[in-house]
Formats: C-alpha cells, sequence, structure tokens
C-alpha cells in the first residue's frame, strides 16, 4: 500500500529538531517518497515555498485531512547530505530500536549560540609530505585498494601493536583528497590518543579538524559546518564524528575497532562499527577497521567472508614484541610475599632505574564488579547457571547479574579450604604509595579519574611522561590506549585477574585486550623491552595467549566457549534494560514483558533468561532490571523486540517504566 502521509521536518539545523510537520502526499508522487528525500513544500500562513525533508511516511494523520497541505514536488536535489544523514537516522531507528527523533537528534548535528574566538586569524599549516612505507605496509595497502575494485566489503587491519597501522591510514587518506573525497577517522577518545592526533596534524595540516567529548555543541556544530563547506577534508574524533556532514564522504576509518566506548549507552545504543558500514553503504564510502586485538564480531566476519582481513605481524622497521613473563601470584603468597608487587617486577623496576629506564603499571581494573576469588589457589565463586563471576554486594549476598541466581558471601574456599578468599581492593592511589616507598628515588605519575579531571588532564600527565619527568606511571587501562614511549622498557601488570572475571560473558576478550595492549608499551625502535603479567590464574587461555601474542589461539579458545554457551557472535543476544522508582511495580513489568514473549515467541531454541538486577541494581534512587534473550537469527530478535514496542506502547501499566533495548 502507498503511504499517503509524510512527516516533514523544515529546519534540520533547529535545536527543536523534534517539531516536524504531518502533509499530504500527491497521488503523483506516492509510492516515490522515502526517508530523507528533499522535497518543496508550502509553509506557514502565507504558504511561502520552503524545503523540507521526509522524516516518516505513514498512512494514517491525527489531523482533520481535509486541512493537510499537499506536498508541491520532490526538490530537484532529493538527494543532499542532510537526505543521507536522515536515511541513517532511520536505518538506526529500525536497527536499535529507537525512536525517529532520538536517531534524528544523534546523528543531525544541532545548531547553538557559538562564543566568537576573536579576530586573529590561524596560522597556515599545509602539512608536510608522509613517509615510505615498509614492504609489509605496502603490501597490505595495495591489498586494500584490490579489495575495493572487487567486493569492496568492510576491510579489517589486524596488525601486532607498534606495526604501523596509523602509516597506512595516512597513505589511504592521500588517496582520498586526490579524488576530492573527505576522509573520517574515529579513535575511542582523543586524550588517550594524542600521539596518533598529533601524527595527523602532522601531515595534512589545517586539512584536520578535531572534535572530541568536552567540547560545547555549538563548537562541535562549528566543526561540522567547515566539513560541509568543505574548509576541511578530515575529521578526527570519538564516534560523534562519525556523523560529520561531509558532501562526498570517501573513507571511515575506525582505529582500536574493539573499545567499547564505540558503544553508545544512551538510546538508541548503537555501535559505530555497525553504523558506519551502514552510512558507507548509504553514500558509497569505504569502511577501514583496524586494532592488534580485534573484536570477536569484527573477526568472525572476516572468517565468515563479510569482511575482509589483512595482516600485518611484525613492528615497524627494526623494533620486536617485548619479552612477557607470567607470574604466579599463588606462588609468591606461598613464599612469603603477600605484597602488591611480585618479586619478579619489583627485582625488573629496580634494574630499569639503575639505567635511567622509564616504567608502566597497569592496575588492570576494567569491568571490576566486586568478585571473590581466593588467593590460595585462584579458584573464583562463578554462576553455576552463566559462567560467569558472581558480584558481591554491600548487602552481604554474591549474585549473578545474568539470571538473578544468588548466594552468601563466601568466606572460605569451596575447593582448598583458604580462608584467603575476597574481593580486591587495592587501587591506584594505594599502589602509588607501595611504589613510592619501595623505589624512594623514583619520580611517579598517577593517571586516573582523580588526577584527569581537570582540561586535558590526560594530555599533560602522558607530556611529561614523554618528556621523561617521571620514572614511573601508574595507572588503569588509559595508560595503555596507543601510546609510544620510546624510553619504556618495563611494563608491569598488576592483578590481571580483575578483569578476567567480571559479571560479563566477554570478560576474557576484554582482558586479552587489554593484556595484548599493556604489553605492547614496552619496548620501541632498537630496545626490545619486557613485560611482566601478574596473576592468580596463569593457566588460564587468556593469559596464556596474551603471553605469546597469539590472537588466533586465543580466538579458536573463545568462539568455542560462544558457541557453546549461545554468546555473540556465535549466536544473537537482547537485552531489555528497565528502570523504575518503584521496585515491586518494575519487577511486575519485566515479568509480564517476560510473559508475553514467551507467549509470541515462535522462534526455535529462543533463550529467555532473567529477569535479574542489572550489575548497578540502583542508581539515583531508580531500581534497575535487564531480561536477556538469545537466538540465532537477530531478524527474530528484531521482530521480538518490535512486538514488545508495540506491547508497552498500549500498557499504560509501563508509564512509569523507562525500557532500553540493545541488540548484541
Amino acid at each position: 500500500m502507498k503511504e499517503k502521509y509524510a512527516d516533514i521536518i523544515v529546519d534540520v539545523s533547529h535545536e527543536k529538531l523534534d517539531h516536524t510537520f504531518q502533509y499530504e502526499i500527491p497521488e503523483a508522487l506516492q509510492g516515490h517518497l522515502s526517508n530523507g528525500m528533499r522535497v518543496t513544500i508550502p509553509f506557514g500562513r502565507g504558504n511561502k515555498e520552503t524545503y523540507g525533508y521526509v522524516v516518516r511516511l505513514s498512512n494514517q494523520t491525527t489531523y482533520d485531512a481535509t486541512k493537510i497541505k499537499q506536498i508541491i514536488e520532490i526538490s530537484p536535489t532529493a538527494v543532499t547530505i542532510e537526505s543521507k544523514l536522515i536515511a541513517l537516522a532511520a536505518w538506526m531507528k529500525d536497527t536499535y530500536g529507537s525512536t525517529m527523533i532520538k536517531a534524528l537528534k544523534t546523528v543531525m548535528p544541532v545548531k547553538k549560540q557559538v562564543k566568537k574566538r576573536g579576530s586573529q586569524e590561524p596560522q597556515e599549516n599545509q602539512g608536510k609530505p608522509s613517509e615510505a612505507l615498509t614492504k609489509a605496509q605496502e603490501t597490505v595497502l595495495q591489498a586494500i585498494e584490490a579489495e575495493w575494485q572487487g567486493l569492496s566489503r568492510p576491510s579489517l587491519i589486524h596488525g601486532v601493536t607498534g606495526s604501523g597501522k596509523t602509516h597506512i591510514y595516512i597513505k589511504l587518506i592521500e588517496k582520498m583528497l586526490v579524488k576530492g573525497q573527505q576522509s573520517i577517522v574515529l579513535i575511542p577518545e582523543i586524550a588517550l590518543t594524542y600521539q596518533t592526533v598529533n601524527r595527523f596534524y602532522e601531515i595534512f595540516g589545517d586539512k584536520v579538524a578535531v572534535i572530541h567529548s568536552r567540547m560545547s555543541q555549538g563548537a562541535r556544530f562549528e566543526a561540522f559546518e567547515q566539513a560541509r563547506s568543505g574548509k576541511i577534508q578530515i575529521m578526527i574524533g570519538p564516534r560523534t564524528a562519525l556523523f560529520t556532514s561531509f558532501p562526498n564522504l570517501g573513507l571511515i576509518i575506525i582505529d582500536e575497532e574493539q573499545e567499547g566506548t564505540y558503544k553508545n549507552e544512551g538510546m538508541p545504543r548503537f555501535h559505530a562499527r555497525e553504523v558506519a558500514i551502514a552510512r558507507g553503504e548509504i553514500e558509497g564510502a569505504k569502511v577501514v577497521l583496524a586494532s592488534a586485538t580485534p573484536s570477536l564480531e569484527s573477526y568472525y566476519r572476516c572468517q565468515n567472508g563479510e569482511y575482509a582481513l589483512f595482516t600485518l605481524d611484525e613492528r615497524f622497521g627494526v623494533g620486536e614484541l617485548p619479552t612477557v613473563a607470567v607470574v604466579d601470584l599463588r606462588e609468591e603468597l606461598k613464599n612469603g610475599n603477600s605484597g602488591v608487587l611480585s618479586n619478579r617486577l619489583a627485582c625488573a623496576m629496580e634494574h630499569a632505574l639503575n639505567h635511567k629506564e622509564q616504567i608502566m603499571l597497569f592496575l588492570n581494573r576494567r569491568g571490576y564488579a566486586g568478585f571473590v576469588s581466593c588467593r590460595s589457589c585462584g579458584h573464583v565463586v562463578k554462576c553455576p547457571h552463566c559462567d560467569v563471576a558472581l558480584s558481591l554486594h554491600n548487602n552481604g549476598k554474591m549474585a549473578c547479574h545474568y539470571c538473578g541466581y544468588e548466594i552468601k558471601e563466601v568466606t572460605k574456599c569451596s575447593e582448598c579450604g583458604s580462608s584467603y578468599i575476597s574481593s580486591f581492593k587495592a587501587g591506584t592511589q594505594q599502589i602509588e604509595a607501595i611504589v613510592k616507598k619501595r623505589f624512594p628515588q623514583a619520580k611517579v605519575l598517577r593517571m586516573d579519574m582523580d588526577t584527569t579531571s581537570g582540561k586535558d588532564g590526560h594530555a599533560k600527565i602522558l607530556a611529561a611522561f614523554e618528556k621523561h619527568k617521571a620514572d614511573i606511571l601508574i595507572g588503569t587501562q588509559m595508560i595503555v590506549k596507543g601510546h609510544d614511549f620510546k624510553k619504556v622498557s618495563l611494563v608491569g601488570v598488576l592483578a590481571a585477574d580483575l578483569s578476567l572475571y567480571a559479571d560479563d560473558y566477554a570478560c576474557a576478550e576484554r582482558t586479552f585486550q587489554l593484556l595484548v595492549q599493556a604489553v605492547g608499551r614496552a619496548g620501541r625502535a632498537n630496545d626490545k623491552g619486557e613485560a611482566i603479567i601478574q596473576t592468580y590464574n596463569p593457566e588460564h587461555y587468556c593469559i596464556e595467549a596474551a603471553k605469546t601474542q597469539d590472537y588466533q589461539a586465543f580466538y579458536e579458545e573463545e568462539i568455542g566457549y560462544r558457541e557453546l554457551l549461545g554468546y555473540p557472535p556465535a549466536s544473537h543476544m537482547l537485552a531489555i534494560m528497565a528502570s523504575g522508582e518503584d521496585e515491586a511495580t518494575l519487577s511486575l513489568a519485566m515479568e509480564y514483558i517476560k510473559k508475553y514473549i514467551l507467549t509470541i515467541s515462535k522462534a526455535k531454541q529462543l533463550s529467555v533468561i532473567g529477569p535479574a538486577n542489572a550489575s548497578v541494581a540502583k542508581i539515583n534512587d531508580r531500581y534497575r532490571k535487564v531480561l536477556y534473550l538469545k537466538n540465532e537469527s537477530p531478524k527474530e530478535l528484531v521482530k521480538i523486540r518490535d512486538e514488545v514496542e508495540r506491547y508497552i506502547e498500549i500498557n499504560s501499566g509501563f508509564d512509569e517504566i523507562y525500557i532500553q533495548f540493545d541488540l548484541n
């Protein structure tokens, strides 16, 4: 059936983006309109002809049909950059279960008042020529270009740490500039990758603009307007940069594509990787992903032929991968050392300091949720149903945040009987105090949420360390994100197990990625470097693979585990997350949703888990619960999601409940 009505936005840059107007579609145009298309419409009391953009088509109207104005015509320039972004918003709405308005507000730059920057003109910077690639880099570059002549699938560069992936990015961007096309480079966070950003400025000069999370909305809009007008050709930034309004987009690069920051936590809950590929298809742009530790999702798609895979297995120049040692903390405890620093690590630190070399100490707290482990044998208390660690709560209970399984806090190890069983409590401040006491001659910098809260906090600390104003840098995952410090000869990983037993099915993957990144900070150029991983579980496949930097071995082990338990990417999972002020009402609402799903579901092998408390069960006086659905078909899960959305809309009992959907 051909739609008879269209919801139209008149000014896509206005901050009241949610105000649409409904128009009748003339019979001659029915069947010819699509989301994002620009049309000419009569607007206002004087029916002045103006342009608008179609954001929704329907056969129903809430107005008096006799009073609705008609669309005049499809604009001669029906496909504009706004059209493409609106089409992308429509794709996001359908894929992630968002409303069209929220999707539009995500992809469209909103006009805000921008403070004047003064009359001084910026100095012209034309950049400089890029370097000669190595033979390995040139081989990958040519292979990517050959791929673009054929299937033109998304390309994944799997390159070891220090292999020079950025050099390939630069060459690809240069080729786009020759063709008059623009490029977007996504990086996890500007402050954590300032060396990469500086490299792009050196090569491309004032063709580059950078946006970041701390910019005002007005400054971001101004940067997008520069992209629209052609003043810049390259945009660098986190996931927001993906929506840069380039008129002739040719290339999207996603550096460190495995990073969790590419997943948007608000609505729509999109992943930048998936949206980049969708935008590439809409606009005919190429997509290149890169990582030393690709996400299982991306590597799985390479194995299935959906993505093209290119490998760099050697470091750039003459640098070698570091020597890696694993210290068993259970043995340290048996030998009388109950401290944070193993004897092996302490000796290596002493040696590095005596030789005027630098040290990085990484406290692996990512995903830490209060798991309980035995320091004598390494046993971790896990859920018997979901194979994830139970989380310790303040009420003295331990719970699984997938199925809700719950037990009392364990005080004695069930495996060896030891009383040395508890959660890990040391933070970066405690580590700093221990290091300063052990090595009083060393200058120490600490990098965590407290020390980086000020303006340019990350960059200042990293710049000081790069200039060797400190001997030891202590921090969480933010210190291992792609930095290249030439004087760092030693990296110590403290408590590798902390993220290994988070309440997350992907915790082994996250841990492997972090360990490989951390180890990769040791040694550059002619110095091989050394990394020491401290753990209570040295035989875990994640630790063993990180020690040898063997991604393939880790992937094969992990994908087998995912296939066995039906976790992504081997299967697909939909999370239904809900919050409300009244816990009883929230629990009842989630039970009704579960019963409705079981009633309507015709999917074979649909697994419904929960509802259970979220990993953080209460925030700002709102209780939080989650329900998980697992199935081999993502389309089946999307159908169920759409049915649940309609069920929620027509039932007033859900009015006080806020519900989000998250696919995979």
